[in-house]
Order: C-alpha cells, then structure tokens, then sequence
C-alpha cells in the first residue's frame, strides 16, 4: 500500500492566488457597472436652479430649488375643440338666461295674483264687518293703504259707513216704525188730503201684471225686498207712498247704506281688475369675445387679438 500525498506549502499558494485574483475581478465589475449605472441616470436628472432668498430674523438663509424650465415643452392648444367648447358654453348661458327671464316673469305673475287677493280679502272683510255693524279696525288702514290712492272716494264712504253702520235689520225695524206713517200720511199732508187719497183709492183701475200703486201694498213689497237685500227697491217703493216726507230718518239710513255697498262694489273691482305685474322681456345679451390664444407654432385663436411674440422664460 503506498503512503499518503501530503499538501505541500507551494501547492496552497497557487490555489490561494487565483482566488483572490479572482474576488478582486469581481469587485472591480461591480464598481464598473455601478459607476455607468450613476452616469446613465444622472444624464436623465433635469437641472435645477437654485434661489438664495434674503437672511431671515433667525440668521439662517433659506434656499428654495426650483425646477428648471428652459427644457419644458411648450403646450399646444387644439384651436377646434376650443372653439367648439366655446360654442357650447355660450348655448348653456344663453339657455340659463331664457330660463331666468322665465322664472322672473312667473314669480312677477304670482307676485301681482297674491297681490289681487290680498286685495279682494280685504274688501270682503269690510264687506262682511259694515253687514254686521262693526267697526273697521286695522282694516281701514288696509284699505287705505291699498286703495286709497286709486279710489279715494269710496273708501271715504266705506269709512264714514263704519262709523254710522247700518244694517238690514235696522232698515226692516226702521220701516215697521213708520209703515202706519207711509200707508196713511196724515202726519205730513192732514187727515182731510188723507182721507180723500183714502176714497180716491177705492177704485183703481191698472194694467194686469202691473204691481199695486196701493200704499199698503207698495209697504209690504218694500218689506219684501228688505228680506231680500235689494235696498235700493225698497227705498223706491217706499219714496212712492203719501208718507215719505214723514221718513226721512229711514230714507237716509237706506241711502248711506247703497251708498257704502257701491263704494264696496268698487274697491272689489278695482281689486279683481287690477293690472297684472308681467315682467319685461328678456333682453339677449351677446357672448364676449374669446381673447387670443397663441398655439406652439404662433398662430392666433379667434378673437380678433394679434399674436405677440412670446419670450423666453427668464431662469429664477
């Protein structure tokens, strides 16, 4: 059996060689592609400038890096889709603008509607308070307020009215008290021309269909009419019997009360029929201008402005 080989000190020494030969290769490939590594992207960095602004209070010296523009490209505008934006956005203001003049006229309209009913409400409360016999209240200062300017008589008659109010059962009581009055006359013309308007009356010839020119009978129409509410009817029936001198009092009374539903029929009117509020037309504004625009290659967007020529950014 032969004996074992024993390493020898000169055949470490090789080994021992290559690799380090080999471990310095290495190192130096990698500091190679590292250093072209930092060039390649260090030529991609955009430059920077650098503004030193003035010392502070606090002795330090801010500094503000602000990106370069001299390598920005310049933008380019598309001068059809900028007009035909423009197009669409003067149509939406001109379709705002018709749509406010709508809403102005609507709200005018219902402004003067409110306005006619305020009115009429308050003319049918005076109405309903000169029926009753009532004081006007606060609303003799709606009626001025509101019709004091257009119908300045019949609210003078409407207001006296209420100060004197009369009724129609104070018109009915009235002629109960002076019927025997209007019927017979002998108060105002004597118990000798009553008594011959007494015979005369005996016969009386008439058309058929035609009312009785009676007292008695032109008394109790009048009476009639009272329950309806024609005063105005009762009051010329009642200016037809003998004894209308002796009734003053109640004629009066029935004047000053047609009087003041006249005046009342008028400021409804003038409620019902008062102009209405419309609003004015819409007046078409027309679209601004767009101002110039210049493209990348100079040219002028429409507007009528002159392209200038554009300067070079100044680095900061």
């Amino acid at each position: 059996m032969p004996p074992p080989r024993v390493a020898t000190s000169d055949g470490l020494g090789w080994r021992r060689a290559i690799a380090l030969g080999l471990i310095a290769f290495l190192i130096g490939a990698s500091a190679t592609a590292f250093v072209i590594l930092r060039l390649v992207r260090g030529g991609d960095t955009k430059p920077v400038a650098t503004v030193t602004l003035p010392v502070g209070s606090n002795g330090q010296a801010p500094v503000v890096i602000v990106p370069s523009k001299t390598n920005a490209p310049v933008p380019t505008i598309d001068l059809a889709a900028l007009s035909s934006r423009e197009v669409e956005l003067a149509d939406k203001i001109g379709d705002l603008e018709a749509r406010s003049g709508t809403i102005d006229r609507d709200a005018r309209r219902a402004s003067g509607y409110a306005t006619r009913s305020e009115g009429l409400m308050v003319a049918f409360a005076a109405r309903r308070a000169l029926d009753r016999g009532l004081n006007l209240g606060f609303l003799e200062d709606q009626l001025r307020e509101r019709f004091g300017s257009v119908q300045p008589a019949a609210i003078a008659t409407i207001v006296q009215a209420a100060r004197e109010p009369v009724t129609l059962e104070d018109l009915r009581i009235g002629l109960d008290g002076v019927a025997p009055e209007l019927m017979t006359g002998m108060a105002s013309t004597g118990w000798w021309q009553s008594l011959k308007r007494e015979l005369s009356n005996l016969v009386v010839v008439r058309k058929a269909g035609t009312p009785s020119p009676l007292p008695v009978d032109r008394v109790a129409r009048a009476r009639r009419l009272l329950d309806a509410g024609q005063v105005e009817a009762a009051l010329a029936e009642v200016s037809r019997t003998p004894g209308a001198p002796r009734a003053e009092r109640w004629t009066s009374a029935a004047r000053r009360y047609i009087a003041a539903r006249r005046a009342l029929d008028t400021i409804e009117s003038a409620a019902l029929f008062a102009p209405s509020v419309n609003a004015a037309p819409a007046i078409a504004v027309a679209p601004a201008p767009a101002p110039a625009v210049r493209t990348a290659q100079g040219a002028a967007a429409p507007g009528g402005a002159t392209p200038q020529p554009e300067s070079a950014p100044q680095p900061r």
